[in-house]
């Protein structure tokens, strides 16, 4: 859960929404680095470990059809709506695999990104509903290249940096990516762990 700043003057709240199973993967040790060094930073940082939390990713058939149906469509997951509603900021860390989400992340958004909280719809149209959101970022892993990423239209890539980004107001955004991880040397690794430990300091 929460984790308190260090500095005297805190930059805000950041929600860490975490994403993959295995601590001693490559993305654990991003996600160390990310906590860490915001904590240190002067960021009240609220780590969201989904599957260390045990969150349940499916969408119920229960709550498919409340779906629309504000404010008791939050009801199931009402403690993790609170905890995006009082973030400032929102940094994303998880693996890339078949080149989409990690279903328990793919499922934090069916359930959490909820009519009411992540948009409004405004005569029929979209509005953003999480304008307390003023930083967004994603920190990726990705077994393949770049390019395989791309000739894949790179869906998690857009995903943050168009629907999130977009259910989250328009903040300052990036997509902080580490590819070819099927291949990377320990020297590559340790210096994708510094460009996200310069990242997350410059927040």
């Amino acid at each position: 859960m929460s984790s308190a700043s260090t500095s005297t003057a805190p930059k805000g709240r950041v929600l860490v929404l975490y994403a993959h199973p295995c601590p001693e993967s490559f993305n654990a040790a991003v996600h160390e680095v990310v906590v860490e060094t915001l904590a240190k930073s002067g960021w009240e940082v609220d780590d969201c470990d989904l599957n260390r939390e045990g969150f349940f990713p499916v969408l119920t058939e229960i709550e498919r059809r409340g779906y629309h149906d504000e404010p008791e469509n939050i009801e199931p997951v009402r403690p993790y709506v609170e905890r995006i509603q009082a973030a400032d900021a929102i940094v994303m860390v998880f693996p890339v695999w078949n080149f989409g989400y990690p279903a328990i992340l793919k499922g934090f958004l069916d359930r959490v990104f909820l009519p009411g909280v992540s948009f409004k719809l405004i005569d029929g149209k979209v509005r953003p509903g999480l304008t307390n959101i003023k930083k967004l970022y994603a920190c990726a892993t990705y077994g393949g290249t770049r390019w395989r990423a791309i000739q894949n239209a790179d869906p998690p890539r857009k995903c943050v940096t168009r629907a999130v980004w977009y259910a989250c107001g328009m903040p300052k955004k990036k997509y902080i990516a580490c590819y070819d991880m099927n291949r990377n040397t320990e020297p590559k690794l340790k210096a994708h762990l510094e460009r996200v430990r310069r990242e997350m300091e410059a927040m």
